[in-house]
């Protein structure tokens, strides 16, 4: 059995545009490599993960040792499916599909994910709002569709029970806590504003709303 992860990494001018009011593009793209290499970190650590890799059109932003899959430009689920196709080819019998923008995701949670996933065949990790999906995991199925973009949970829930699959649904915050919105930002930064420095940067959560789940 061999466990792929993939990655999705949007282009650098696609990168955080809800944040642009509060950061600048200097400190828009520091914030975006951070929460890219505090992923790949927790991939490399995480016991459950055989392979890493990160589909985009930018190959030369995919560090050594992470594959370089290609984005076709036609939107995220057509280039997800296409990196899936692809990685039968390079042996993949599991799937996990997580998003980039994930600052506290830790290795332990993911192995979590992922055996939950073992168990019931597919996972999925709500975002904090109940509403879309900031990871999958899929089991032997590497034809299950994406429906990853606006409600994407409510439309992977459904995928699942036409195929009669009861997936996993674990509450794990470093799954569920993403960077979109500057309230996202506000509540993991405790000194977030537009002359914030990458050095100042304090992935903490928070423990008031809205930084707590709604799993």
């Amino acid at each position: 059995m061999s466990c792929w992860a993939v990655v999705p990494l949007k282009a650098r001018r696609f990168g955080k545009t809800r944040l642009a009011g509060l950061l600048d593009d200097a400190a828009r793209a520091g914030l975006v490599q951070t929460m890219l290499d505090t992923v790949l970190s927790a991939l490399s650590d995480a016991q459950e993960i055989d392979h890493i890799a990160v589909v985009s059109s930018e190959p030369e932003r995919v560090p050594l040792g992470v594959l370089a899959l290609p984005d076709p430009g036609a939107g995220l689920n057509p280039a997800l499916t296409a990196a899936a196709d692809s990685l039968l080819d390079h042996g993949a019998t599991s799937l996990l599909v997580i998003h980039a923008d994930l600052p506290l995701v830790r290795a332990s949670e993911i192995d979590r994910f992922v055996r939950a996933g073992r168990r019931q065949g597919l996972a999925l990790a709500s975002d904090r709002h109940g509403t879309g999906t900031n990871a999958l995991f899929v089991a032997d199925r590497l034809d299950f569709p994406f429906r990853f973009g606006t409600n994407s949970l409510s439309q992977h829930l459904a995928e699942a029970r036409i195929r009669r699959i009861t997936p996993a649904l674990p509450a794990l915050n470093g799954l569920a806590i993403d960077i979109d919105t500057p309230a996202d930002l506000a509540c993991l930064l405790p000194a977030a504003g537009v002359s914030l420095k990458p050095s100042r940067w304090s992935l903490t959560p928070c423990t008031t709303s809205p930084c707590t789940t709604s799993l």
